[in-house]
């Protein structure tokens, strides 16, 4: 029993890390007349959170390998709170987008963290799937939760309010995680750090999601420099940030691989629509967050009856489904009514990502497991980085839609490196 609530509690924290992304889309404009934000600038209260995010992912969760798993958990959540009350209390705008970066800083040692005490706590096998199978499921109400609540709350009591609400799952989350979680920590590991490789990997990480964001070119090529850079530390550190060991299996690498297919897919088509429906629909955000929820539901159904059929099939069988539907359901966006589609989507999207979250952590011993969760978070984050910036610069809904099927039919290819094998013993 005490590992279900050990797994509500970090549910919890992945759901708010996930709510706290796509609530404030709503919100901006009202964030921008209040507080008088430059034109164009208050797009940095949304891209400051999720540069710092998908940038300090890998880093936050290998500092949970060293340093403990409970200890650095409580950090991230004491950050993620504070800054969530500055960002809810200030006039300023430098002042807020400071805030929503400090806010991203604590979600990605959040994110990981929780993730890797998810893997230490439940056992290798149908155990451990059926907990990764209930958090693709918080992933995606999480989600949608943040369509949904930002209108009403920022109507019914300002803006401000979607960031305080923060406080007091901030303050029950400090409570019960210090009561239940256990300290864990990476025993084999040498007590030393590389900071050469965080400093070199981090850069090149932050450097990726703000050119992705930004289309920026000089921020993609400073971020292949110092990714080139990471890697010669690495060659040559005695304690590396990211071992070898990890890096060369393959299945860690294809799982990883078709993370980054699925987060493109469901950021780009869910930007698309979101643009599509409210400007030449007419569509309220409102009304559009309640018709995501079909996709959600979707998704968490995909989730459970996925990681069902990896414990009995393995993960290559669930990936290449997830990756097949969510590419029917791209097209089937294209001419089929709305709902229609998003189900068939939101399928696709909970097996795709269930089965390739599996296949990234299977066989990473426990004492990388907060390595592993932090590159498979990486990978989503960065995927959906991605995904927003190719999709969003193709014209017509159509034509980006038909690109989001392509993007998930190479995803379909890339399962196929999946070996078959069942996963109930080692994962």
């Amino acid at each position: 029993m005490n590992r279900h609530w050990i797994l509500a509690v970090l549910g919890t924290a992945f759901f708010v890390v996930v709510l706290d992304s796509t609530i404030v889309y709503v919100a901006l404009p009202s964030i921008a007349d209040e507080l008088a934000f430059a034109p164009g600038d208050v797009q940095w209260v949304l891209s400051g959170y999720l540069v710092t995010f998908g940038g300090l992912l890998l880093f936050g969760g290998r500092v949970a390998d060293l340093l403990g798993r409970r200890r650095v958990f409580l950090a991230g959540i004491a950050i993620f709170t504070v800054a969530s009350v500055v960002c809810g209390s200030t006039t300023d705008p430098a002042v807020l987008v400071g805030a929503r970066v400090l806010q991203g800083a604590g979600a990605a040692v959040m994110a990981p963290t929780a993730l890797s005490l998810v893997l230490t706590t439940f056992e290798p096998g149908p155990e451990r799937n059926r907990a990764l199978g209930i958090w693709g499921g918080i992933g995606g109400v999480g989600g949608t939760a943040g369509l949904l609540l930002g209108a009403p709350i920022t109507q019914l009591w300002g803006w401000q309010w979607i960031f305080l609400v923060n406080l007091p799952v901030g303050v029950v989350l400090l409570a019960a995680s210090a009561r239940l979680l256990p300290d864990g920590r990476a025993m084999n590991l040498p007590r030393a750090f590389d900071v050469a490789g965080a400093l070199t990997v981090t850069g090149s990480l932050v450097l990726l999601v703000l050119g992705i964001t930004e289309a920026s070119w000089s921020a993609l090529l400073a971020a292949a420099l110092l990714m080139a850079t990471f890697v010669l530390v690495e060659r040559r550190a005695v304690a590396p940030l990211v071992p070898w060991r990890v890096v060369r299996s393959r299945r860690l690498v294809a799982g990883n691989l078709l993370l980054l297919v699925a987060g493109m897919c469901v950021d780009g088509v869910l930007l698309v629509l979101t643009l599509a429906a409210q400007e030449s629909q007419g569509i309220s955000p409102v009304q559009f967050g309640l018709t995501t929820a079909a996709m959600t539901g979707a998704s968490v159904v995909g989730s459970f009856a996925g990681q069902a059929v990896v414990t009995r099939t393995g993960v290559r069988a669930v990936a290449r489904a997830g990756m097949a539907l969510l590419a029917v359901g791209s097209l089937a966006l294209t001419t089929l009514p709305l709902v229609v589609g998003l189900v068939v989507f939101g399928a696709g999207l909970g097996a795709a990502f269930v089965s390739a979250q599996i296949a990234a952590v299977s066989g990473v011993a426990a004492d990388d497991s907060g390595l592993a969760a932090g590159i498979a978070d990486t990978s989503f984050a960065v995927g959906g980085a991605l995904g927003v910036a190719v999709l969003s610069t193709i014209g017509g809904t159509r034509n980006a839609l038909v690109v989001a099927a392509v993007v998930a039919v190479v995803g379909l290819v890339g399962a196929a490196a999946l070996r078959a094998e069942r996963t109930t013993a080692a994962v």
